[in-house]
């Protein structure tokens, strides 16, 4: 009985770990989305507008923002 109880957890387990691994994929995937015409937008906006407005207008991170700014992310 405790054998088939282990291996229900250890199933569950990996279960669990395998959606968090997708999980992780489609957020990287999605930090990478702006066009050029958006990158073009922020950089407008940046200079009468806080950055973290601009990346939520934009609905990324700050982080992300400040790469595309520096030009690092396109």
């Amino acid at each position: 009985m405790v054998k088939l109880t282990l291996g229900l957890v250890g199933s569950v387990a990996e279960f669990e770990h395998s959606i968090i691994k997708e999980r992780q994929a489609e957020g990287i995937a999605r930090a990478k989305v702006l066009t050029d015409a958006q990158v073009v937008q922020a950089r407008g906006w940046v200079g009468g507008v806080p950055k973290a407005e601009v990346a939520r207008r934009l609905g990324i991170g700050r982080t992300t923002l400040y790469k595309y700014l520096a030009g690092g992310a396109a």
